[in-house]
């Protein structure tokens, strides 16, 4: 099928009101397809769902170690978090350890997502900053291997050491090479693949070894970090910290702005990655729930399952006025 899927439905009463279609790929750790839905060779954009790829060089290079980053360090440059203090106050620490600061990011000042971080800034008059950017833990990853490495400042420059580094990164765990490059929120560039390239990176990582080559043990620590940290990787409420709690801190899993999901499974060794075709967060959360409870590693009767799969539509008042759930092929 080269088309996209019907992957999840919208029902108002016993009418299906919307359907959401999209791309999805479920792949092992030699990089054979396992299953496939719409079309797998489909060209996206990652977007945030690679963030675990673009830290790659982070601890290749020796930075990681050399700044004594440890698993929450790591779980932060992977992370699209709220902007809480549990993510602001541990960014300033890491780059105060640098001797660096706000002004040396590039991702932009964006408003917290998190209400308690946002309620704070109304009320004392303040401003976002820098820190609250969702990408800030990624960019400070970036700053420490610039300071290791001794490059220039505008890391974020398509052409610089650094993204150059990245994109060798992103063509070797895809195993594909990639057909351009944009521009991401956070002003970083974000290399395109297929949707069968992306399950198949996240394969990589799941089916890295400790005992691998120098771009396995990063990936196994990468993964790791991510699945023991959820709370960093995203925050309260967000699917990818409920979700990855829900399984028990042994799946990684991260979203990506415009419908992208991916989920990392070590013990199956099995990569996962789609892409809703109209970029609906509704629909890629239940589609990766889907997946998730499909292939046994998630609970459908897990709270944080029943949230976005098979989960009601209420409206101001709680009532109950329909259901968003995966179509039939996801079952």
């Amino acid at each position: 099928m080269t088309a996209p899927e019907i992957l999840t439905e919208i029902w108002r009463g016993d009418i299906l009101e919307s359907v959401h279609t999209g791309h999805a790929v479920i792949c092992d750790h030699k990089g054979d397809i396992v299953e496939a839905w719409g079309n797998l060779d489909h060209i996206t954009y990652p977007r945030s769902s690679c963030k675990m790829i673009q830290a790659l060089p982070l601890i290749e290079s020796g930075a990681a170690d050399a700044y004594g980053l440890n698993s929450e360090h790591l779980a932060l440059a992977c992370a699209s978090h709220q902007g809480a203090a549990i993510h602001t106050d541990r960014v300033s620490k890491w780059l105060s350890g640098l001797d660096l600061g706000e002004s040396d990011l590039r991702c932009g000042a964006q408003e917290p997502a998190d209400i308690p971080a946002r309620n704070a800034l109304v009320k004392t008059d303040d401003s976002p900053c820098q820190y609250h950017n969702n990408c800030s833990g990624k960019h400070s990853g970036f700053l420490t291997w610039n300071k290791h490495m001794g490059h220039s400042a505008d890391y974020h420059d398509p052409s610089h050491p650094l993204q150059v580094a990245i994109k060798e990164a992103f063509e070797d765990v895809t195993g594909e090479t990639t057909p351009g490059y944009g521009i991401d929120g956070c002003s970083a560039p974000n290399f395109a693949t297929s949707v069968a390239g992306l399950a198949r990176s996240m394969a990589f990582f799941a089916g890295a070894s400790e005992d691998g080559s120098a771009r396995e043990k990063a990936a196994v620590r990468l993964h790791r970090a991510m699945a023991t940290h959820p709370e960093l990787v995203a925050g309260e409420t967000r699917a990818c910290t409920e979700l990855m709690r829900a399984m028990d801190h042994k799946v990684a899993i991260k979203t990506g702005a415009d419908g992208v999901f991916t989920a990392i499974i070590p013990e199956k060794k099995l990569g996962i990655a789609l892409k809703i075709s109209d970029g609906a967060t509704r629909a890629s959360e239940c589609t990766i729930a889907a997946i998730l409870v499909k292939l046994g590693v998630l609970n459908p009767a897990h709270p944080a399952t029943q949230k976005r799969l098979n989960a009601p539509i209420l409206n101001w008042n709680k009532v109950n006025c329909g259901t968003i759930k995966a179509a039939d092929p996801l079952k």
